[in-house]
């Protein structure tokens, strides 16, 4: 009588469906985890809720593009990241990318003149830009600034907001994080073809958008606005916008996630100014000096 057979043993499923869901799954986690986020913190910062990211990373979630979309937003990524078939951290360029953070200043200098169009002190002519967070002094200055050095001070919302002929907050609910992006790209060619002189204060996300931040980092002398949490939440408060902690405990914690998040990003400006503890007349010393210092004008 003939043995009995083994049972065949089940093979994993291998379908395309699951391996994207398990490579989704995997650069979600490990993008988190690179930011140093909680799985709550960013349920609360996508709208996405902490059951639905446990099973995402697992790689058991399938999740609409919709949802995918507000993760990758939440952790400062490109969908087109989490979904592609080579992995972002594993790619030439950003492997590059992690060399250059670690790099001294004079070879950064090097690389960027080797790798920018245009990359001469023309390309960026008298052209100067406050970049961070939002209620780290980018307007205040910007506009003090501007009046100290007789140059003109645009705000890039602003411009948008006259291109599309709506406030951003329609903007956002008609366009979407999208569109939003595409008219402020728009927006800052339109400024970089008018204006040879001025000052320019840019929204905080800008430098979330690789194409339109590398543009801003050449055409510009760029400097880095920044200021402790507490007194981001402080002035934005102060400004009468009281959103940022309407029913949501978190978000102080959020705040600080998206600095940590931002830092190396921010950090690529030309220049940086702490205003903690400063008044706004003791900042613009500190800035004109800065902006003399660095030969950002002619």
């Amino acid at each position: 009588m003939d043995a009995p057979k083994s049972p065949i043993p089940a093979q994993p499923d291998e379908s395309p469906a699951n391996a994207l869901s398990a490579r989704v799954g995997a650069r979600v986690r490990r993008a988190r985890q690179l930011r140093g986020i909680s799985r709550r913190v960013l349920s609360e910062s996508s709208g996405v809720s902490p059951r639905y990211l446990a099973q995402l990373e697992a790689g058991e979630g399938n999740i609409s593009i919709g949802l995918l979309q507000r993760i990758a937003q939440a952790l400062d990524h490109k969908v087109e990241w989490l979904i592609g078939e080579d992995d972002p951290w594993d790619s030439d360029a950003l492997q590059m990318a992690e060399l250059f953070r670690h790099a001294d200043d004079g070879v950064k200098e090097t690389v960027m003149k080797l790798l920018r169009p245009n990359s001469g002190g023309d390309a960026r002519a008298d052209r100067i830009c406050l970049i961070g967070l939002r209620g780290a002094g980018k307007s205040t200055l910007g506009a003090m600034l501007g009046a100290a050095l007789d140059l003109p001070f645009v705000e890039l919302t602003a411009r948008i907001e006259q291109m599309s002929g709506m406030p951003l907050s329609e903007v956002m609910a008609l366009f979407g994080q999208d569109g939003y992006r595409n008219l402020e790209a728009q927006a800052l060619d339109r400024v970089i073809s008018s204006h040879d002189r001025l000052v320019l204060a840019v929204a905080g996300g800008i430098v979330a958008e690789p194409s339109t931040y590398t543009t801003l980092l050449s055409r510009f002398h760029t400097v880095w606005l920044r200021a402790s949490p507490t007194e981001h939440m402080d002035r934005v408060r102060a400004q009468g916008d009281e959103r940022p902690m309407a029913g949501n405990p978190e978000a102080m914690e959020q705040l600080k996630c998206i600095l940590a998040s931002r830092e190396a990003l921010y950090g690529r400006a030309n220049a940086q100014l702490d205003t903690s503890g400063q008044t706004p007349e003791s900042s613009l010393k500190e800035l004109r000096n800065l902006v003399e210092a660095q030969g950002f004008l002619d």
